[in-house]
């Protein structure tokens, strides 16, 4: 028999249990050191007992965002602003909500173009520069294999071959069309699926923080589902955020070290957010547009820490697939300033130059191999 993480019989159920799980077990891969303990490197603590903050807590992306945000010129209207922004995006970019552009967009695959927002337009012709930077590891147009497998939405067994091989014809991002100019998105072939979903909370995040900047706003952070961590300038006290990092083996809330940081973007992907088991096989999310199966390459995660929220969702994906030596090699020859560590199966870290001077491991079960 096989047995799923995160399963349910109907969609409603599943968005409930999955908000509750999120929001009792912290489920992210990166976990921030916050809660009742109020230390000196708790983002919670403003180090200063006078300084101004808000903090606000939102269901949307079908995940928890927390985003708490310290200067004396803060309100209200500022979290307004940003539930308002967030919700905006939900709907656009989402392939489900039949009032979003995205799902219009995937409606008239094959048969017209769309028009959509500059915003839209905007994260569609990014999702196709990374999936060309990264030879389609990365690719928008994953949709009908993530529909196929359904990994974390009641998909408890691997598909048929067939069933396998349709989905990988309707998946290359080639098959974009955006024509600037008239603003419209279409795609080449009948059946083919966009799906931001591997850079959508990462482009919210940017936004967010965009929008803070500009309000004069520089210390905060902004958590997507712990996929997507911005901390935003320093604390109030002008000392750096501590980040405890996820132990992808055990319960969340675990830790396996730390990590100190400044106006810098945390990300992650692993095979333990969602999956099922098959006759002794994890099948996770991670789906290998070469394979149309979920990649197997011997890595249990990956985390990415870059100046840009989009870019580093993108390369947790793309850089995963590429497996520990490639992705090693392809983020040391970045021109940008990106660093990650890889954990495999056997609880080594193998990090780039500069970030294995700053990890703090604190758990003796991981140790660095490089």
């Amino acid at each position: 028999m096989s047995e799923i993480k995160k399963t349910s019989k109907n969609k409603k159920t599943v968005v409930i249990l999955a908000a509750l799980v999120v929001v009792i077990a912290a489920a992210v891969v990166i976990w921030l050191t916050v809660g009742n303990n109020k230390s000196e490197d708790s983002p919670a603590a403003t180090g200063t007992g006078d300084t101004k903050s808000l903090e606000q807590t939102f269901y949307i992306y079908d995940t928890v965002v927390n985003i708490k945000v310290f200067g004396d010129t803060v309100k209200q209207k500022n979290m307004d602003d940003i539930q308002a922004m967030l919700e905006r995006m939900d709907i656009e970019f989402s392939r489900t909500k039949t009032n979003g552009e995205l799902y219009a967009v995937n409606q008239a695959a094959g048969k017209q173009a769309v028009a959509v927002s500059d915003e839209t337009l905007d994260i569609v012709k990014l999702s196709l520069k990374y999936a060309e930077e990264m030879d389609g590891l990365y690719d928008p147009t994953i949709g009908p294999l993530v529909d196929l497998w359904a990994i974390g939405e009641g998909g408890e067994r691997v598909p048929d071959q067939a069933a396998i091989d349709k989905a990988r014809s309707l998946t290359n991002y080639k098959d974009v069309i955006v024509d600037e100019a008239a603003k419209t998105v279409k795609l080449a072939k009948e059946g083919m699926v966009l799906d931001m979903g591997g850079i959508g909370k990462g482009y919210a995040a940017d936004r967010i923080a965009d929008y803070l900047k500009a309000q004069g706003l520089n210390s905060a952070m902004i958590n997507l589902g712990g996929s997507s961590i911005i901390a935003l300038g320093n604390k109030p006290n002008g000392s750096q955020w501590n980040i405890g990092l996820q132990d992808p083996d055990q319960s969340r809330g675990t830790q396996l070290g730390t990590i100190k940081i400044t106006d810098e973007v945390i990300d992650a992907s692993g095979v333990y957010e969602r999956f099922f088991m098959q006759d002794g096989v994890r099948y996770h999310h991670i789906l290998d547009p070469r394979t149309g199966f979920p990649s197997q390459n011997g890595l249990k995660s990956i985390t990415i820490m870059s100046p840009n929220a989009t870019d580093a969702d993108a390369l947790s994906t793309g850089v995963f697939l590429m497996g520990l030596e490639e992705g090693m090699k392809y983020l040391e020859a970045l021109p940008e300033k990106v660093e990650a560590f890889f954990i495999t199966n056997d609880n080594k870290i193998y990090a780039t130059s500069e970030l294995k001077k700053r990890l703090n491991l604190t758990d003796p079960t991981y140790s660095f191999a490089n």
